[in-house]
């Protein structure tokens, strides 16, 4: 399990985090969402040891991120949002230089995820485009075989079917033991993957929570009209978008994008709801 305890973390005078605690147990897909600039990307780097907090600890499996001893670090692979790779390398040369530092990897899982994405791995990066070398990267990194696999805007550059197939992908992964941590602004491309949910704010979380639990607490209701109690409404084609308060406990189909603009727009509310 990967745990954040009373964690904060400043850029010389810019304060990231302050005093904020996480559990990220095994066997789900989680969702780190939040603007621009609220520090998800640090987040992933607090927690695979890249960066150090000022106060508070990070944990993998009981293990000090920053310390990156060898057996933590076979348990978890970071892919970050931009990676420079080597002209001259290939998808294959990649993942055999990285294969030795992880017990778990699969050329079988490698190729066959290849296949699914549709990218050749002896093919140079320096003939790829950015979409076919990002799905490169996606592929080498779940076939890794690690507990732990943090994902930093993992739809950046890929076209809608390339996206599509990353949601498959992860989606088969959904029943086994792996931790997968999403983090991304681009709430649509992982609707309906993402479960827990968690949404960062400067210095705060503002919900963490399961699927099951932010629909108890809250209602998706598609109307005819604004709802004067809601907490986000949005005009769409033929109605409109509410989000209220779920206070008769009935069921409706999350909508992800409605979600993180009510959080935003309603953190004393929502702190109400799912804290106290």
């Amino acid at each position: 399990m990967i745990e954040i305890k009373n964690l904060s973390f400043s850029y010389k005078k810019t304060q990231v985090f302050s005093n904020i605690s996480l559990r990220f147990p095994e066997g789900s897909i989680y969702g780190l969402l939040g603007e621009n600039g609220v520090g998800k990307t640090t987040l992933l780097k607090i927690i695979c040891g890249l960066q150090r907090p000022v106060d508070g600890t990070s944990t993998v499996d009981g293990l000090t991120s920053h310390d990156r001893l060898p057996e933590m670090l076979q348990r978890i692979v970071f892919l970050p949002d931009e990676v420079t790779l080597p002209d001259n390398s290939t998808p294959q040369r990649y993942v055999d230089e990285l294969a030795p530092f992880y017990p778990g990897f699969s050329q079988g899982c490698f190729l066959r995820l290849m296949q699914e994405l549709e990218v050749e791995p002896k093919r140079k990066f320096r003939e790829m485009s950015f979409g076919q070398q990002k799905k490169s990267l996606i592929a080498a990194s779940l076939s890794l075989g690690t507990d732990y696999i943090l994902l930093d805007e993992p739809t950046n550059g890929l076209d809608i079917p390339s996206k599509s197939q990353f949601r498959s992908i992860l989606s088969k992964r959904a029943d086994e033991k792996s931790t997968i941590i999403i983090s991304t602004h681009q709430v649509k491309d992982v609707e309906n993957l993402i479960d827990p949910i968690v949404i960062l704010s400067h210095n705060a979380v503002l919900l963490d929570a399961s699927v099951q639990k932010i629909t108890e607490k809250l209602f998706f209701e598609y109307g005819a009209a604004e709802r004067p109690d809601a907490l986000y409404s949005e005009m769409l084609p033929g109605g409109y978008m509410n989000v209220v308060p779920n206070t008769t406990g009935e069921e409706s189909q999350l909508n992800i994008e409605a979600l993180f603009n009510a959080v935003l727009r309603n953190k004393n509310i929502i702190n109400e709801l799912f804290f106290k």
